[in-house]
């Protein structure tokens, strides 16, 4: 996969949400990740970090939003339920992108939102726990930048039949509900 990203974090306070989220960033391939105006102590976060994220990859401690540095090249998307969001489904990851998710009990800031290039959301009923927020938006840069082969149209993987060779050509063998069904005992009366 070409390209690359970074995971930022602002005003969070939950130790475990961001050692959640920093370890799923390390599992993901993430190059770096940061907090804004944010606390979090290593200490208790490494009990959700059991990849030690912070001893692979760069983390990056930013007092205010003023005060973050990011890559000329990069596009900064914001992880926010808003009308000017852009439902997951239908957006293209950039190549270099970091992604920015705001605290547990609340949103990102104005000036954040103001220096995204984009907002994303997921579609869901209600807000999700921010560590679950950054496994989705992490999976979905995978498998849409990612050379993966395009899903099958039915049900399962590209043979989800029996397949059986025989003589260089394909039998499909297919059972009946039937074939599985279990008679209750007979009843002794």
């Amino acid at each position: 996969m070409r390209g690359y990203f970074g995971i930022g974090l602002e005003g969070i306070s939950k130790q475990y949400n961001v050692g959640n989220i920093f370890r799923t960033a390390n599992a993901f391939g993430a190059s770096f990740v940061f907090t804004i105006s944010a606390s979090y102590n290593r200490e208790i976060g490494k009990g959700a970090d059991t990849s030690d994220a912070l001893g692979q990859i760069p983390f990056y401690e930013f007092p205010t939003l003023n005060d973050v540095v990011l890559p000329k090249d990069i596009k900064v998307v914001g992880v926010e339920i808003d009308d000017n969001s852009i439902e997951l489904p239908s957006f293209h990851h950039p190549a270099n992108a970091v992604y920015i998710f705001g605290p547990e009990k609340g949103d990102l800031s104005k000036k954040a939102k103001q220096r995204c290039d984009f907002l994303v959301k997921i579609p869901s009923k209600f807000c999700l726990n921010v560590g679950i927020a950054g496994v989705i938006i992490m999976y979905d840069r995978l498998i849409s930048r990612t050379r993966f082969p395009n899903r099958p149209l039915r049900p399962g993987g590209p043979e989800s039949q029996l397949m059986i060779k025989s003589n260089k050509t394909r039998i499909r063998v297919k059972k009946k509900m039937n074939d599985f069904i279990v008679k209750p005992p007979e009843t002794l009366i």
